[in-house]
């Protein structure tokens, strides 16, 4: 029988812009939050910023993804070197029922969804780090997915959703990282929160036509999707999780971040 004091939990992460690893405050919050957890054997990580289908996992040793432009040029020579990650590959391919295919890719490293917060959370670079593509922004199939790779959890694995609770850019009116929070923002960033405590999946499921702030939070969805791997990898995914971030905001976006057992 699984010891459940030994299981990994599931998280769902705001990732920011490289400007993240020079704020002091919210890069201290992500790296206080990687202290207070178990280490992890290894990570799994779903970025945002890799749409797609079939679902696809990342070659270990290749380069990162500078997928970001007009940024300081410090942040284009960063590196985040891991082990290798191909026995975790191999063990996410293997637990895929044949109607959700998995790509191999060939040269495909990590992207700033992934390393960016992974640089802040632990620093070292010594855990094997995978990244798996977002093949589909439909909760219920990424929730199953999530419930696929729940094993992984008792293996020492963490398995992280990246992601932004609310990513409005196109309607932004300031740059600054403490500007205040536009009323879309703040209103789906509460809704969010409350059926989070709530463990209702369902509501959080039916994004589209039942949350305020809706398109502006989101005029594409990819942020805000990884939250139902995460959902989907909880023990029990209406069990309400513990909102380690929550009523804070990053350029008017929302930090809210969810750990879930």
């Amino acid at each position: 029988m699984t010891d459940p004091s030994t299981r990994m939990p599931a998280l769902y992460i705001g990732h920011g812009a490289p400007p993240l690893l020079d704020d002091p405050v919210w890069s201290g919050q992500l790296a206080a939050w990687a202290r207070d957890l178990p280490r992890p054997r290894a990570i799994l990580i779903v970025s945002a910023h890799w749409e797609s289908a079939p679902l696809s996992l990342t070659a270990s040793g290749a380069p990162l993804v500078y997928d970001f432009g007009g940024f300081a040029p410090k942040y284009y020579r960063m590196t985040y070197a891991t082990p290798d990650a191909t026995a975790l590959a191999a063990r996410v391919a293997a637990m895929m029922p044949r109607t959700e295919p998995v790509h191999q890719h060939a040269s495909r490293g990590l992207d700033h969804g992934a390393w960016v917060p992974l640089r802040i959370m632990y620093p070292e670079a010594d855990i094997p780090v995978l990244q798996m593509s977002l093949p589909t922004h439909d909760p219920g199939r990424l929730m199953e997915i999530g419930r696929r790779l729940r094993p992984l959890r008792d293996e020492g694995v963490l398995v992280i959703g990246s992601g932004f609770l609310t990513h409005g850019l196109p309607f932004l009116t300031s740059w600054q990282i403490d500007a205040e929070a536009p009323g879309w923002s703040q209103d789906f960033d509460a809704w969010a929160g409350e059926a989070m405590a709530r463990g209702d999946v369902d509501e959080l499921a039916s994004y589209r036509d039942k949350a305020p702030g809706m398109p502006y939070s989101h005029p594409t969805v990819e942020h805000y999707t990884p939250l139902f791997v995460t959902l989907g990898a909880a023990t029990d995914p209406t069990e309400p999780g513990e909102q380690v971030i929550r009523d804070e905001f990053w350029m008017g976006l929302s930090k809210r971040s969810l750990q879930v057992a």
